[in-house]
């Protein structure tokens, strides 16, 4: 049951009448799965599937210096992102851990829109806020301005090319334009979270179920599926993306994630965590901290986050993810180990899972990647 203070996004009557099971994620009342998580997920990887998003949490930032509050706030260099363009980025603490990975979108030359997890929204939030301090821009919390939908998978291009005369071949990975699809007006990103080709739709909430409806009745013919929150899980996991809570968290900096190249020290001026991060690389080059790596198992039993990685009866690092992969057929996850068993290949490396140690492949990340 929801309790009365959980949010829900503007296609909540619609995942019901779709008879979706909801859950509750980051205060949000979400659909964790429509039917079967597994088909949800074959039809990502090679027809569509449709997913609600409404619960990231977008925060706009303008002004003469936006560009400048951004590059001190974040980690990586926003002031060179052209507009039009996005890029993937972290926002740390002055210590250099991370509170949350981002996605920073250049709508015009005086306007960013922030996108954090749902879970960091508000963090992100308060920490843009705080650090505007002496700068000539503007942090404005737009949650509530944005429905967003995904439309992800094989046949997504051709899906959205029904709907749309906005310059979808000219759209980079990593690109969004403001555009009409289906009549609602719309920023049209091709950047996703499932290792396929894809859109994601930010729109009006108001314009969200007529935009679904739309996405829906384009997609029937080449089977296009609605999707939930656990095969996104799964297609991220196979894709090797990080999960803020699981891969990263305030405990680790970027080098320690193996994410030091989003650290762009070349950018002039302070930014926040810059001497910490400075000595984190420097710490890294001597002593490599744990290496993220991919494990795929040689039995069934699925390994979950926090199970132990042994070798040799010691313990030598940590599942942070683990499900079945339905791509591989096996169960996979990621995991920090030390780097002594980084390598692919490594042999005699097993997984804790209830006092048996079960055998592990080590393989690198991503388990999957699409034919471009």
């Amino acid at each position: 049951m929801s309790s009365s203070n959980t949010r829900r996004t503007a296609l909540d009557a619609t995942h019901r009448a779709l008879g979706a099971t909801m859950t509750d994620f980051a205060g949000w009342d979400m659909p964790l799965r429509y039917a079967s998580e597994r088909d949800e997920h074959v039809a990502v990887r090679t027809r569509a599937g449709l997913f609600d998003l409404s619960h990231m949490g977008e925060i706009t930032v303008s002004g003469p210096q936006a560009a400048a509050l951004l590059d001190f706030a974040l980690v990586g260099n926003i002031g060179g992102v052209k507009p039009g363009r996005a890029r993937y980025t972290m926002i740390c603490r002055e210590d250099g851990g991370i509170l949350d990975d981002l996605i920073v979108y250049r709508l015009a030359d005086a306007e960013y829109m922030v996108v954090a997890n749902a879970s960091n929204a508000q963090t992100v939030l308060d920490a843009l806020t705080e650090r505007a301090a002496g700068f000539d821009a503007e942090v404005r919390d737009d949650r509530d301005a944005y429905a967003l939908l995904a439309v992800q998978g094989p046949e997504s291009p051709g899906i959205l090319k029904s709907l749309t005369d906005a310059d979808l071949d000219g759209l980079k990975y990593y690109a969004g334009l403001p555009g009409t699809v289906a009549g609602v007006p719309a920023l049209i990103a091709r950047t996703g979270y499932t290792g396929e080709d894809g859109f994601e739709l930010f729109v009006k909430p108001e314009h969200a179920v007529e935009l679904w409806q739309a996405l829906t009745e384009a997609g029937q013919g080449v089977g296009l599926v609605p999707c939930g929150l656990s095969c996104r899980d799964t297609l991220r996991l196979e894709a090797g993306m990080p999960l803020y809570g699981h891969e990263l968290s305030t405990s680790l900096t970027p080098f320690d994630a193996g994410l030091g190249r989003v650290v762009k020290f070349e950018k002039e001026g302070d930014f926040v965590g810059r001497a910490a991060l400075t000595g984190a690389a420097a710490e890294a080059e001597q002593n490599p901290p744990r290496v993220l790596v991919g494990l795929i198992a040689e039995g069934r039993r699925v390994p979950r986050a926090g199970y132990q990685v042994v070798a040799g009866g010691e313990v030598i690092g940590e599942v942070t993810s683990g499900a079945p992969s339905p791509t591989l057929g096996k169960p996979i996850a990621i995991a920090y180990v030390d780097a002594a068993h980084a390598a692919p290949g490594t042999e005699g490396v097993g997984v804790d899972i209830r006092g048996s140690h079960e055998p592990y492949e080590v393989v690198a990340l991503p388990f999957y990647k699409r034919q471009k």
